[in-house]
């Protein structure tokens, strides 16, 4: 299965499953890490073998705080992908990002305290490019699709990424907006992070449910407006990420497929076995 298993799809709120996946084998995988948010789908999509993940479990049971990125990321590869297109539900914090939007941010801002962000450690020292989060590749090949899908997306901007639970306050939705700030969630950076130091290309679609507490209508804006939203984007993401997986496998003439290569600074030689071991999917081709 590893080998043809090349594209992965994480569906965040509102996206537990995907329409259309045939042939579908329910793979549940051991990671160094602990376990992933939930078994991997793997099945036919548009052709192509493809494996899909429920960020936060089909039933939506885990804490964006309580996710554990390193094994979603890690089972990712374990499967042999190398492109992850990831859906996420996000706030807006600009007035022309309207609810319904689909947005690729091509930049995070981490405003999170308490999560790992990496693989490394433990006697094994890396430290990648991330100056340009996102594939950028991959990202075309989305946004080609939201073409072919007739969908459009607006490409580029910020995603400030919070700890929550709970969402902003004013004063804080108020800041991210005066430091030039374009959307906000709980989940991307973490994965764009892992998946980089996977070798593995990331983009995200960040589906715009809502405005942040900024907006002066905010208060307007009901509980069942939110839900309705994260459907109507849900049938949407499913379009594009459907569209983009007829399009791949493309040259991956980026640079996440290499991102380790100079980025290792520990003599792997010397590092502990245990360690080494550990990372032995991600670190394969430099051991």
């Amino acid at each position: 299965m590893k080998n043809e298993v090349r594209i992965g799809i994480i569906g965040g709120s509102g996206l537990y499953q995907m329409e259309g996946l045939t042939n579908v084998e329910e793979v549940a995988l051991d990671t160094p890490f602990g376990p992933p948010s939930d078994s991997y789908r793997v099945g036919t999509l548009e052709g192509k073998r493809v494996a899909f993940l429920a960020r936060h479990n089909r039933n939506h049971t885990i804490l964006p705080s309580e996710l554990n990125f390193r094994a979603n990321i890690h089972g990712f590869k374990q499967l042999g992908a190398d492109w992850i297109l990831s859906a996420s539900a996000v706030g807006s914090l600009k007035e022309d990002l309207h609810p319904l939007d689909i947005v690729l941010p091509d930049q995070f801002f981490d405003r999170t305290k308490a999560r790992i962000s990496t693989f490394f450690g433990n006697g094994i020292v890396a430290h990648v490019s991330f100056g340009d989060p996102i594939c950028h590749v991959l990202a075309d090949v989305i946004a080609a699709s939201g073409k072919d899908a007739g969908i459009p997306i607006k490409r580029g901007g910020t995603y400030v990424c919070m700890e929550g639970p709970q969402f902003s306050t004013k004063a804080e939705s108020n800041t991210y907006r005066s430091w030039g700030m374009d959307l906000i969630g709980m989940t991307n950076l973490q994965e764009a992070k892992l998946a980089r130091e996977a070798e593995i290309c990331y983009t995200t679609m960040a589906l715009v449910t809502d405005y942040d507490c900024w907006h002066p209508d905010h208060d307007s804006v009901t509980v069942a407006d939110i839900v309705r939203n994260l459907h109507k984007n849900s049938e949407n993401a499913q379009k594009i990420i459907k569209a983009a997986v007829k399009r791949l496998p493309v040259d991956r003439s980026c640079k996440c497929g290499s991102a380790l290569e100079y980025a290792v600074l520990t003599d792997l030689k010397k590092a502990p076995a245990e360690t080494r071991a550990r990372l032995e999917v991600i670190l394969r081709k430099y051991l």
